[in-house]
């Protein structure tokens, strides 16, 4: 099949089911009920005569001339490598725009094509390496990613960096600027920045953050860095789109072990002390030991992988090259084992999952049905005549039998 035999998959259960969802309904998504519900949808469309293969298609030939163009400009120039391409490629899957989204899907089809037959030619491993950065705010996170671009960069890989800002209230842009700080590794032909505003969404993770990846790795970016605001819901996000997890800590902090919650330290494959210099030694030293000593008693991750804890200074680029030889390590292990294939491969799944839950709510509060009873279900939710959840099964009810 070639490039334009792919159809966004999403883009045709969309258009035979109207479903609209959010986080808050992750569970109730995969209750047996619902997967029984997807299967009959999928046995109406083979009833109906509806297959992938004849939507995409009709999608495909439905495209005007102008768009093919465009699509085959981004896809030529992401293929060879051209960072203009790669950053209007990436505005095309940050848009909101229904046709947009649309065209946006039917060029990572292509590109996962091409990606897919990359690792085919590599023996079924990823030709890429995904790595999630988080940390408080403080932590030295742009100053960390500079440091490590620039010597991976001399070491001939080929550098992307995804990171993601608070966005502004007033223009929706983003408020931190990381590119800015990063003046060193953006003037570096081999690295690409690409600083994406939250928009509203926690963390700034979103499905867009996912694709964004995808399309650095088409263009032939072989690290890809993906950066966190905060410390927070997002970092379980993230984790769930990269092969490692990175958290970095900064050595003055206080009570480290309570400011930084549980969870988060379970979900690092590497916690990193950074600003390991001058009078900030002997801190680096004493947080590093009480890492160490916490994450023996945390739940594992890894069946085969033990995080590690390890100090460096971005400013005196001490403990930089160690640092690289470790995640090298851990990529090692972790492909020989065939772990980091199949997490990637859960990954997948997890992402399908978020993406149905994310159009779920949208098209539940468009339902017409919906619309007109809400605001007197709401006004009497408010008022306590009824509780929540008699007026949400009441606006269910109304979803399902009109």
């Amino acid at each position: 099949m070639g490039p334009k035999g792919f159809l966004p998959i999403l883009h045709c259960v969309a258009s035979l089911s109207p479903i609209h969802t959010t986080t808050a309904l992750r569970h109730s998504l995969c209750k047996p009920a619902v997967k029984q519900c997807c299967a009959s949808l999928c046995t109406l469309q083979q009833r109906r005569g509806v297959s992938v293969e004849a939507a995409t298609s009709h999608h495909v030939s439905d495209l005007t001339d102008r768009e093919k163009k465009l699509l085959n400009k981004l896809y030529d120039g992401l293929i060879g490598g051209q960072r203009a391409a790669l950053a209007e490629s990436i505005t095309l899957v940050e848009t909101q725009h229904p046709r947009k989204k649309e065209l946006a899907q039917v060029l990572l089809q292509r590109v996962l094509a091409i990606r897919q037959e990359q690792e085919r030619r590599n023996g079924g491993k990823p030709v890429a390496f995904r790595v999630g950065l988080s940390g408080p705010p403080g932590a030295g996170k742009s100053s960390f990613i500079e440091v490590v671009g620039k010597m991976l960069t001399g070491r001939g890989h080929k550098v992307s960096v995804l990171a993601v800002d608070p966005s502004s209230c007033t223009t929706g842009g983003s408020l931190m600027g990381d590119k800015t700080r990063m003046t060193e590794l953006s003037r570096d032909m081999n690295a690409y920045i690409r600083p994406s505003p939250t928009s509203g969404t926690l963390g700034g993770v979103t499905r867009t953050t996912n694709e964004a990846i995808v399309l650095c790795e088409g263009a032939g970016y072989d690290i890809v860095l993906v950066e966190t605001v905060g410390v927070g819901q997002s970092e379980f996000a993230v984790a769930d789109m990269v092969d490692m997890f990175v958290l970095l800590i900064p050595p003055a902090g206080g009570d480290e072990l309570q400011g930084i919650k549980r969870g988060i330290i379970e979900m690092a494959d590497l916690v990193v002390v950074t600003k390991s210099d001058g009078d900030l030694v002997v801190p680096a030293r004493r947080i590093q030991a009480e890492y160490t000593s916490a994450l023996k008693l945390l739940r594992k991750k890894s069946n085969i992988w033990k995080p590690k804890v390890v100090r460096l200074s971005s400013q005196t680029g001490q403990g930089v090259p160690e640092l690289w030889d470790t995640m090298l390590q851990f990529r090692d292990v972790m492909l020989s084992s065939g772990e980091l294939q199949a997490r990637r491969q859960a990954q997948q799944k997890v992402w399908l999952w978020n993406l149905i839950q994310e159009n779920s709510v949208r098209h539940f509060q468009e339902h017409p049905a919906v619309r007109s009873a809400l605001p007197e279900l709401e006004r009497r939710v408010t008022c306590g005549d009824i509780s929540p959840g008699l007026a949400a099964d009441l606006l269910l009810k109304a979803f399902t039998t009109q």
